[in-house]
């Protein structure tokens, strides 16, 4: 017998282009066991010495052929024959690979079984074979074959008992997989990572008493397991979990992955002080705010949420020195801060630090008003005008931006203008659409309120607001109330609740001449949220209805935090000057 390289020929073959398979093997094993000594580096070292023949050849030129043609079951089934008769790994590899890929599993999981006899020692054919059972839900072979992987390293066996999970995770059958896990892991219950999977193929099936005890069996085998009391705390009521989390950080206070699942817990439960102090003991104990950065960014956003304005500006700073993926957030809220504390100049700096990004635009359009605010609304208006747009919905925002300034300088004419050209550009964007109605009723363009707010409802059915808009100009106008009322109920199917509605929908009942229905709505708007306008009307329909002391004192409450509303003023004149 002539020898001839041990079947290196093929793998050179295909190395070099001269043989090239297009058929891609089966997905990674889900998860890997670590084991010393694997041998599946040693390609060369134990493989067989076996006579190219003619015969061979012509099989293994088939295999790939058929497998280029994407006939996978031929392919599988001639490099099965191939390593049956060769008892070559390599080609029980490739068999079984193909035929996964071709959901051939019974093929699969022969060319499975033959690698593992050729190479009992080998990780990856360990794993290729539980793949293969899992596949097949042949969970009584999986309880030998498991058992076998875990046995290649014993000196593993806490770490590779921890991707059980994963390694079943494409089991459909959960139960049996937990019964599965139940089985091999009976011999190592001195270990703590046994009851931790217990815990987690019980916590799969829902069995949360059985997996609560499970994982506290875990932490009594070893009391400062991190992953052990957080995946308790994610099983247990809120209550609970808040206690095993405080008592794990009271006992490990170094325990940091514990404390940020604790913190970010609070800022979940909304108890925004606890966290930040949280968030403040590991910011401490990393001792370099560089290497903490999102905890840094924790601690900012959470003492702005509690209005600590000072303390989010440290913080925010620090972030800014040290290059952050969240600086230009940190630029926005820096510029934030400043505007709001009258420091305009440099407000307008930490805006222009802002880039391209999510927070580009709203930086751009914060510092046009800081601009309006230090008497500069032309400046302002280039400001915008000068300013980068990615897509038209970003040029219709700049647009809204620049006709508020003009609003707010009186300037109606000018802002409906500006709208009018846009939307000339842009004449079904909705946002556009919307704006141009609002400037056009502050004009008593009546007209082109109804034929921008009926366009943006043809547009988007959904609409709440345009639905809304249309119908309070219509009650508030005192026409078409029907329909006025129509649309305000339309609007409140899509948006239930919001209590600019509710005293649309009051106004164009006390239109209609039902003041009591109209008192209960504006009553329930009003409790809801203490608007101006909603107590402008809620006030005339208690007026019209005798009640002028409540009137009175609903207008005057109001007043004193909105002395500068027009409805508001505008009603109070009207009726009790």
């Amino acid at each position: 017998m002539k020898p001839i390289f041990t079947l290196l020929i093929f793998t050179a073959l295909l190395a070099s282009g001269g043989l090239r398979a297009e058929v891609p093997g089966p997905a990674a094993p889900p998860a890997e066991i670590d084991t010393a000594g694997d041998q599946d580096e040693a390609v060369v070292a134990g493989l067989p010495n076996v006579e190219l023949t003619p015969r061979l050849l012509y099989q293994f030129l088939l295999a790939e052929i058929a497998g280029q043609r994407g006939q996978l079951s031929d392919s599988s089934e001639l490099y099965l024959d191939m390593a049956k008769r060769t008892r070559d790994p390599r080609l029980a590899r490739r068999a079984t690979e193909i035929a996964a890929h071709g959901r051939r599993m019974e093929i699969a999981q022969q060319g499975a079984q033959l690698w593992l006899d050729i190479e009992p020692a080998s990780l990856q054919a360990h794993l290729t074979y539980i793949n293969v059972l899992v596949a097949q839900g042949r969970h009584e072979e999986l309880k030998t074959a498991t058992a076998a992987l875990l046995a290649l390293a014993p000196q593993q066996i806490g770490p590779n008992l921890l991707r059980l999970n994963r390694l079943f995770a494409r089991g459909e059958d959960r139960k049996a997989v937990r019964d599965l896990i139940e089985a091999v892991t009976v011999p190592y219950l001195q270990l703590p990572e046994a009851h931790y999977v217990r815990a987690v193929a019980a916590f799969d099936v829902r069995d949360l008493p059985g997996a609560r005890d499970a994982i506290r069996q875990a932490l009594k085998l070893k009391p400062d397991w991190e992953a052990a009391v957080m995946l308790l705390a994610q099983m247990s009521e809120k209550s609970e979990a808040f206690a095993a989390l405080e008592e794990f950080i009271a006992a490990n206070p170094q325990a940091r992955d514990v404390r940020l699942t604790y913190a970010r817990a609070l800022v979940g439960d909304k108890r925004y002080a606890d966290g930040r102090r949280q968030f403040g003991i590991l910011l401490e104990q990393s001792g370099d705010p560089a290497r903490s950065g999102d905890v840094l960014f924790a601690v900012a956003v959470l003492s702005l949420q509690l209005n600590d304005k000072a303390d989010a500006e440290i913080h925010l700073r620090k972030l800014a020195e040290i290059g952050h993926a969240e600086a230009d957030k940190a630029h926005f809220y820096l510029g934030q801060i400043a505007a709001d504390s009258n420091r305009g100049d440099e407000a307008l700096q930490w805006f222009g630090k802002v880039g391209r990004g999510e927070q580009y635009l709203p930086a751009r359009l914060q510092a046009a008003n800081v601009l309006v605010k230090q008497g500069k609304p032309e400046e302002a208006r280039q400001h915008l005008a000068a300013s980068e747009v990615a897509n038209p919905r970003e040029r219709a925002q700049l647009l809204i931006g620049e006709v508020q300034i003009l609003r707010e300088a009186g300037k109606l004419s000018d802002a409906y203008a500006v709208m009018e050209a846009g939307l000339a550009g842009q004449p079904d964007q909705p946002e556009l659409l919307y704006e141009t109605a609002m400037v056009a009723e502050k004009l008593g363009r009546y007209a082109e309120v109804e034929r921008w707010l009926r366009r943006l409802i043809e547009l988007k059915p959904d609409h709440a607001h345009a639905h809304n808009a249309l119908g309070y100009s219509f009650a508030d106008r005192n026409v078409n109330l029907a329909e006025a009322l129509a649309l305000v109920e339309r609007a409140l199917q899509l948006a239930p609740n919001d209590p600019l509605i509710l005293d649309s929908k009051g106004w164009a009942l006390f239109r209609m001449g039902d003041k009591q229905a109209a008192l209960d709505v504006l009553g329930t708007a009003f409790r809801m949220r203490a608007d101006p306008e909603i107590a402008a009307h809620l006030g005339e329909v208690l007026w019209s209805l005798g009640r002028q002391d409540e009137a009175r004192q609903t207008w005057e409450k109001a007043r004193a935090e909105h002395p500068d509303n027009e409805v508001l003023t505008e009603t109070i004149k009207r009726l009790a000057p």
